[in-house]
C-alpha cells in the first residue's frame, strides 16, 4: 500500500472509529418472529444503495469469503444489522455532505431504502425489535438539532461520551417516540436479546462506564458490571445467556488518565479486550489479551466463536481486521486482509451470511461502505 492510501486508509478508519461508539449486535430470532415491513416514507438520504458484485475486492487470503455484494455508495455507513426474518437491515449513516449518523433500514439487496430516525442530533445502533413492529436505537436528539462537537483530539485519539445519548424505542415509521432512559449522563450501545426481551446498554449514570440490561419498556434495569475502566459494547448470545462485550479495566497512572478524561466525557480506546459473562453478570472472563483495540463483537450462531475487529495485525495499529476465535481464547484467525478498515461484522440467521463495513474500494478515501460475503465455513 502506498503511503498516501496508507494515511487516508487510516484517517478513515480513525474518523469512523470517533464518530461510531461501536455497538454489539443483536442475534436474530425465528421467522415467527420476524420484523413486520416497515411503512416510513421514502427519502432522499444523499447516498446510494443497491447491490452491485464486488468480488474483485475479496483478498486472497479471505477463504471465508466465497461472493461479495456492495450495498452502500458514499458518505460513512456501517453498524448494519439484520432483522430477525433477513429480510431488512438497519443501520446508520452520515453522507458526503451531511452532519452526523442517522439511522435507516433497507432491504439486503439495497432497495427500499428509509429514514426512520427524527433527522436531528446523532445516532447510534439500532435494531429491530422481535416480534414487534418497534425499532430501538440511541440518539442526543433531545440535547439539540445539531450534531455534538466532537472530542479533543489535542489529547490523542479519545471517543467522545456524549451524555445527551439516550436510548429510544420507535414504531417503524419514526412516530411513538419513547424516552427509555433517562439520566444526565451517556446511555448509548443498546442491543437486544433474540427474544426481543431485554435490552443491554452501556451507561455512566453510576460514575463510570458499566455494562446494564433492562427490559425493551425500560424496567427492571439491572447492573451487571462494577470494574473500574470501561465496559462496553455488549450483546447476548443467540440463546441469551451469554453476553459478550470489551472493555478496558486500566491501573496505575493508566486508570488515573482514564478517569481523568471520563470528567470530560471522554475515553482513549487504544486498549480494548474481549470479555464474556452470563445474562445476570456472573461468571466473567476474558477472551482476547493481545493489547490492542479489540471492537464489535459478535458471536457465531453455534455460539462457540466470535467475530470482532481489530488492530492487532499493524504494529502500528492503524489498520483494522476481522478475526475470529474460540469464547475459550483459542484459535485465534485473521478474516479479512484488505490493509484498510474491515469492522462491525454481523452474521445472518443462519450464518450463510455476514455483513460489515469497510473502506474497499471506496471512491473517496474518507468513505466507509456496507458489504454482504456469502460466508464459507
Amino acid at each position: 500500500m502506498s503511503t498516501a492510501r496508507r494515511s487516508a486508509a487510516t484517517a478513515a478508519a480513525l474518523v469512523l472509529l470517533a464518530g461510531l461508539v461501536a455497538c454489539g449486535s443483536q442475534e436474530p430470532p425465528a421467522d415467527e418472529s420476524a420484523a413486520p415491513v416497515p411503512t416510513v416514507a421514502a427519502v432522499d438520504p444523499g447516498f446510494e444503495t443497491g447491490s452491485r458484485a464486488v468480488d474483485s475486492l475479496i483478498h486472497q487470503d479471505e477463504v471465508h469469503f466465497e461472493k461479495l455484494r456492495q450495498l452502500t455508495f458514499g458518505g460513512q455507513n456501517a453498524e448494519a444489522y439484520w432483522a430477525a426474518d433477513d429480510e431488512w437491515i438497519m443501520f446508520q449513516a452520515t453522507p458526503r455532505d451531511g452532519k452526523c449518523d442517522q439511522q435507516f433500514v433497507m432491504r439486503p439487496d439495497g432497495s427500499g431504502l428509509r429514514l426512520v430516525s427524527t433527522g436531528s442530533g446523532r445516532t447510534t445502533c439500532g435494531y429491530f425489535i422481535p416480534g414487534t413492529d418497534k425499532i430501538v436505537y440511541g440518539s442526543t436528539h433531545l440535547g439539540g438539532d445539531e450534531c455534538p462537537e466532537d472530542p479533543d483530539m489535542s489529547q490523542g485519539y479519545v471517543w467522545g461520551l456524549f451524555a445527551a445519548y439516550d436510548v429510544f424505542v420507535s414504531d417503524l415509521d419514526g412516530s411513538n417516540l419513547t424516552r427509555l432512559t433517562d439520566n444526565p449522563r451517556y446511555d448509548a450501545e443498546a442491543t437486544l436479546s433474540r427474544d426481543g426481551e431485554w435490552i443491554v446498554f452501556t451507561s455512566m449514570r453510576d460514575g463510570d462506564l458499566d455494562i446494564y440490561k433492562m427490559r425493551t419498556d425500560g424496567s427492571e434495569l439491572t447492573r451487571l458490571t462494577d470494574t473500574p475502566g470501561y465496559d462496553g459494547g455488549p450483546f447476548f448470545s443467540y440463546d441469551g445467556t451469554q453476553i459478550v462485550y470489551r472493555a478496558s479495566h486500566p491501573e496505575g497512572d493508566e486508570l488515573a488518565d482514564y478517569n481523568r478524561l471520563l470528567t470530560q466525557d471522554m475515553i482513549r480506546p487504544s486498549k480494548l479486550e474481549l470479555w464474556i459473562m452470563d445474562a445476570d453478570g456472573s461468571n466473567k472472563r476474558q477472551i482476547t489479551d493481545n493489547g490492542a483495540a479489540n471492537f464489535g463483537p459478535y458471536l457465531f450462531p453455534s455460539g462457540d466463536r466470535v467475530i470482532f475487529a481489530s488492530n492487532l495485525g499493524d504494529q502500528q495499529g492503524r489498520e483494522f481486521d476481522l478475526w475470529a476465535i474460540d469464547v475459550d481464547g483459542t484459535n485465534l484467525e485473521q478474516i479479512t486482509h484488505t490493509g484498510d478498515f474491515d469492522g462491525f461484522p454481523m452474521f445472518n440467521s443462519d450464518g450463510t451470511k455476514l455483513i460489515f463495513a469497510s473502506n474497499r474500494g471506496n471512491e473517496l478515501p474518507r468513505e466507509t461502505n456496507l458489504f454482504i460475503a456469502d460466508w464459507v465455513n
